[in-house]
């Protein structure tokens, strides 16, 4: 299937929103696959930053676009042909790279899980060694790098006009859930003509709840196959891993937002088993995991990890 690439550039990047109004940068069919290269990084947070160089392309979008209402900077959208609303997107992750040889990792007074016990901003610019794949502290400690994006969506509903690009919701968008790396596969719902797929918010790494307000945030080369699924009527974006079927849900209250992941959880053994709704209830509790993804983006972020292999153990038959 043919091959695409879409590099940031100010005709290729939207700063800080997610609008169905918004004009494709490319077009693409079902099954072709696409790289999408990301940069992240305000002037503000790149001009504290003497020990790395900073991208040209990166400058370019500095000088001609501005944060509106949102601080990510996001390649695309992209056109997938065929889709329509109510379809699903089916988006493969191939392969995701660094792309940048530094990071930032910022606290901001008023944010994150900590809102009033850190009263001073912090930025902290990080070294990665692409080559070795790792991430230097400006301490001295040295992680291993697992690079994902933290923003991918397709376009909010036409009514819902200009969102902005911190929220997570239906359309996926911020949901900062670091098993979407390389290997993972993402489903999200169709709400326009043409999906218009974003990505963006490059993280070098991350830990679940990310709770001082950003990852190591960077950019990032990611290699994705889109599919379109006709049909799905899918409400919530869901992703699987070589072993683990995942539900997410969204809301500002931490427990709404496990209640909602749990439910979508339960809901998804029940269509894919023959056990029934408490049956399913008794499987999490005994073999999945309930995770935090984020504290930061107003809305919470929970995510379920359901083993594949007991979905299998209870298939239907067809």
């Amino acid at each position: 299937m043919p091959h695409h690439d879409v590099f940031p550039t100010p005709d290729t990047v939207h700063w800080g929103h997610l609008d169905a109004r918004r004009r494709p940068v490319i077009e693409i069919d079902p099954g072709d696959t696409v790289t999408i290269h990301s940069v992240s990084g305000s002037p503000s947070e790149t001009s504290r930053n003497p020990a790395h160089s900073i991208r040209p392309e990166l400058q370019a979008i500095h000088a001609a676009l501005a944060p509106l209402p949102g601080p990510h900077i996001l390649t695309g959208p992209i056109h997938v042909r065929g889709a329509k609303p109510g379809d699903a997107l089916r988006v493969e992750i191939l392969d995701v790279r660094l792309r940048d040889d530094w990071g930032f990792n910022i606290i901001r007074t008023g944010k994150g899980a900590l809102l009033h016990d850190f009263t001073r901003d912090e930025t902290l610019h990080l070294t990665i060694d692409r080559k070795a794949g790792t991430i230097t502290t400006p301490w001295g400690m040295v992680m291993p790098a697992r690079p994902f994006f933290g923003i991918m969506a397709t376009a909010p509903k036409l009514e819902h006009g200009r969102l902005t690009s911190i929220i997570p919701g239906y359309f996926g968008g911020n949901m900062d859930n670091r098993e979407l790396t390389a290997g993972s596969i993402l489903y999200l719902p169709v709400s326009v003509e043409g999906a218009l797929f974003s990505a963006g918010d490059g993280h070098a790494s991350q830990g679940d709840g990310e709770v001082c307000l950003t990852a190591v945030e960077t950019g990032l080369s990611g290699t994705l196959k889109i599919d379109v699924i006709s049909g799905a009527q899918l409400a919530m974006p869901y992703a699987e891993t070589a072993n683990h079927l995942i539900t997410m849900a969204f809301d500002a209250d931490l427990q709404e937002a496990m209640q909602e992941a749990l439910r979508l959880a339960i809901q998804m053994i029940v269509e894919r088993t023959h056990l029934t709704s408490v049956q399913a209830y008794s499987l999490c509790s005994m073999a999945a995991d309930v995770r935090i993804t984020q504290v930061v983006n107003v809305k919470k972020g929970v995510h379920t990890m359901i083993p594949k292999a007991l979905i299998a153990q209870g298939v239907r038959d067809v």
